[in-house]
């Protein structure tokens, strides 16, 4: 088992709180993100900048059993379907049973969006979604 992060946009909150608890679980990170991010991590892999790259990267290096960080719905839902857990930095766990309405949805937002809507972006980040974070990473683990 590994803690994988999609580190391109994970907040610097969400990273840190995977690298400690990484620590203190004796369990590796891995960080990986393009090349305009600078991560500081034991295991960290620096890819290009191309669409998808770090997505991808992410997708191979998983393995059934791993823990995956990422607000990528569409990379969730390829390492559920690998066997991973996936978990967004706001501490929501993406589960199998609701993954087709999550991409469903988010199709939806990114079609109103082509047609020239504007969706809501995210909310400030609040120190309870740090801790509801900390608790599900700390839950997935011990399900282990």
């Amino acid at each position: 088992m590994k803690i994988l992060i999609d580190a391109d946009a994970c907040p610097k909150v969400v990273l840190q709180i995977c690298l400690n608890t990484g620590r203190q679980k004796d369990i590796p990170v891995w960080t990986v993100a393009s090349f305009n991010h600078e991560i500081n991590s034991d295991h960290h892999i620096i890819v290009g900048n191309s669409s998808q790259e770090t997505d991808l990267k992410v997708m191979n290096l998983c393995e059934a059993g791993d823990i995956i960080v990422t607000q990528d719905i569409g990379l969730a839902a390829m390492v559920v379907g690998k066997g991973a857990k996936a978990l967004g930095p706001s501490g929501k766990e993406y589960r199998p049973e609701t993954m087709s309405i999550m991409l469903e949805e988010r199709e939806l937002k990114a079609k109103y969006r082509r047609a020239g809507g504007r969706t809501k972006g995210p909310s400030k980040r609040t120190p309870m979604e740090d801790r509801l974070f900390e608790q599900t990473l700390m839950s997935l683990l011990s399900e282990g």
